[in-house]
């Protein structure tokens, strides 16, 4: 169902989804011949967390600069 309403081919929804479940971030519950995907919360903790220090780092890096530039103020 997730292909369906993508750009991208079954193959690469199930590399995607595969590498999700992989990372931690989604589990996976086989019924019958169908496959099952939710977001994990212990998972999205791991990706905020990621992001927070990509991110956070740039901001604090940015605020520095700001902090330190003369931006011809008189």
């Amino acid at each position: 169902e997730i292909a369906a309403v993508l750009p991208i081919s079954r193959p690469a929804v199930s590399r995607h989804l595969r590498l999700l479940k992989e990372a931690g971030m989604v589990a996976e519950e086989a019924q019958g011949n169908r496959r099952y995907y939710h977001l994990r919360d212990d998972g999205l903790s791991a990706v905020q967390e990621y992001f927070e220090g990509v991110w956070g780092s740039a901001a604090t890096r940015f605020r520095l600069l700001a902090e330190n530039t003369d931006f011809g103020a008189p």
